[in-house]
């Protein structure tokens, strides 16, 4: 019999994970604090794992920046101490020769020869007219034919730039018979005193062995691909561990850019990886001592930094499921227990009580399920009173609409008209009596369009302001976007009517009404104005009550509409009263802005 397959732990970890997930319900309390606990826990992980991270790695990149930094600074200043003691050999070399009386003094000859034998890197030194002819040369070897002597370069900065001494690329020394080292050289225009003793005009040369600058340079290590290189002033490669490609000029090392910088580092992309350039001027030549150091290299601390984070990760995950699933068993066992306390209330026992015990918020929950259910009773009743009212108060503005002495009145305007064989006049006031009341009853409808309000209002006014034999003008204004917003019916017709009963109807001047309706915020708003007789503070709280009382009619109708809106949008909304005595009345009407859709729905 074949032995079993040991499991793999990755495996036994997915089958203790189904297991679990097969006990808890997904939309289980037990599940939702589980995976809670397990999103916060790893989060907090995850965030301190980053911030860790980008500081131990922030530190690791400082520390190695400032590590090429320090090798760049070690490098330049070996090299202005070895340039500073080339500069001082020339002097003394120039000094010697200024003071000597004549050039083809023996004691110059012998001072010369015991400066270069001082240090193993000096080649040789010479002195040449202007015009490129022979005075001395240490050691005396013979001078080559053609050597192109004021083409070179160091030739003719010495002319170009008679106080500067000024240093060339390294070369090969091709002035002298069995002289082919590897050079770079010292020139500068002196003066020097020539056999018979007078003072002529000279280049000074000493060639310096490259060596000694190529052995500072290659002890320089920065990392496994970082290198150094040395540039002059102008550009031209002084030193590179290519050194073969030395006249090729290296493009890739982006030169110009390197020459803008006197000291600094960046970050160079243009060969295809990411390298930090270091730069720092060796003085008092201009020469850039350049570090190229390789980013892959520096920042391997980051992929130790992310091997360890993950496996940190892994753990703390499969800790917390653990912990996380043995904690919300314990917290959700009470909960499921109110839980089926909670079903027998489900099935329409409302006098039902629970009594749960287990932790203090499970306590006071089931304490506050007992006070919401006999709050719910209570909400109950309020709702069948609040129905009962909108419907009494929908009866009676339909009934106040249909005023038997309204339509008594208005009739009786119709046929003083028809009387008078007043056709249009007639016709006019039985098409806005039709129109209406046609609004009024909107097949019981309670939520009209503000136009539809608008258009009722305006029938009304043309049928008062015929029966008051155009005692009163009116204007009627709206946003255009106001148009299509819903309202309740039936709000606007009394108060108008108040105010051409209350207001108008007793003066002895024309009356004039105005109506408009516009978007604030997120309301509606409705203005009715009059320059009527106006009236007191206190009438205006009566208005509002319905207990205004006079002999031209009741308030009944402005407070229903007050109550009808606070009913249906809630108590911030409603009338608005501004009023002075003979002076007339402002009165504002406020609902939410709600649109109706193209398909006639609301949104």
């Amino acid at each position: 019999m074949n032995k079993a397959e040991p499991c793999s732990p990755t495996r036994r970890l997915r089958m203790l994970i189904a297991q679990v997930m097969n006990r808890i319900r997904l939309r289980s309390i037990q599940f939702i604090i589980t995976i809670s606990f397990m999103v916060i826990t790893i989060l907090v992980v995850l965030i301190v794992s980053l911030m860790l991270y980008n500081k131990f790695s922030k530190t690791a990149e400082e520390n190695a920046y400032l590590n090429i930094q320090q090798i760049i600074e070690q490098v330049n200043s070996n090299l202005e101490n070895y340039v500073n003691g080339m500069i001082d050999i020339y002097e003394v070399v120039e000094d010697q020769i200024d003071k000597s009386p004549t050039i083809s003094s023996p004691i110059l000859a012998e001072q010369l020869r015991a400066i270069l034998k001082s240090r193993e890197d000096l080649k040789s030194i010479a002195l040449y007219t202007r015009k490129g002819d022979l005075v001395l040369n240490i050691p005396s070897l013979m001078m080559r034919k053609n050597t192109r002597l004021e083409q070179q370069s160091w030739f003719e900065a010495a002319i170009q730039r008679p106080k500067e001494l000024t240093f060339s690329s390294p070369h090969i020394e091709n002035l002298f018979k069995g002289q082919y080292s590897w050079v770079v050289s010292q020139s500068r225009q002196i003066k020097y005193a020539d056999k018979s003793g007078r003072k002529q005009d000279g280049v000074l040369l000493v060639d310096v062995n490259f060596k000694t600058i190529d052995e500072i340079s290659k002890k320089v290590s920065l990392g496994k691909k970082g290198y150094i290189y040395i540039i002059d002033s102008l550009g031209n490669i002084v030193y590179h561990p290519q050194q073969q490609l030395i006249y090729a000029g290296l493009k890739y090392e982006n030169l110009e850019q390197v020459l803008s910088y006197s000291y600094g580092s960046y970050v160079d992309h243009s060969t295809g990886e990411s390298r930090l350039i270091t730069i720092k001027t060796v003085e008092p030549i201009g020469w850039k001592v350049v570090g190229v150091a390789y980013t892959d290299e520096i920042l391997t601390t980051k992929q130790d930094l992310n091997q360890f984070i993950f496996w940190v990760l892994v753990v703390v995950i499969l800790l917390v499921l653990l912990i996380s699933i043995y904690m919300s068993a314990k917290i959700s066992r009470p909960i499921k227990m109110l839980e089926k306390s909670v079903k027998k209330v489900e099935q329409g026992d409302f006098n039902t009580r629970i009594n749960v015990k287990g932790a203090y918020e499970v306590e006071q929950l089931s304490h506050q399920f007992n006070l919401m259910i006999g709050r719910i009773g209570q909400l109950m009743d309020q709702i069948i009173y609040e129905q009962e009212a909108k419907r009494k108060s929908e009866l009676d503005v339909l009934q106040s609409q249909i005023n038997p002495h309204f339509l008594y009145n208005t009739l009786n305007s119709v046929i003083r008209f028809a009387q008078r064989e007043k056709k249009e006049e007639v016709i006019t006031m039985i098409n806005s009596l039709s129109k209406f009341f046609r609004i009024s009853l909107s097949k019981g409808k309670n939520i009209i369009t503000v136009q539809d309000e608008l258009e009722h209002v305006r029938n009304y006014l043309v049928i008062q302001n015929m029966r008051y034999k155009n005692k009163f003008q009116y204007k009627i204004e709206a946003e255009e976007k106001a148009l299509s917003c819903l309202t309740l019916k039936l709000i606007l017709q009394p108060i108008v009517e108040n105010a051409i009963v209350h207001g108008i109807e007793m003066m002895a001047d024309e009356g004039f009404i105005h109506i408009s309706v516009n978007i604030v915020g997120d309301k509606l708003l409705f203005q009715v104005t009059d320059n009527g007789l106006g009236m007191s503070e206190e009438t205006m709280q009566q208005l509002l009550t319905g207990h205004l009382k006079s002999e031209h009619g009741s308030s009944v109708g402005v407070k229903n509409v007050h109550e009808r809106i606070r009913l249906y949008y809630g108590d911030e909304y409603g009338l608005q009263f501004e009023s002075e005595l003979e002076e007339g009345t402002t009165v504002c009407i406020w609902i939410p802005a709600v649109y109706e859709d193209e398909g006639g729905g609301v949104t």
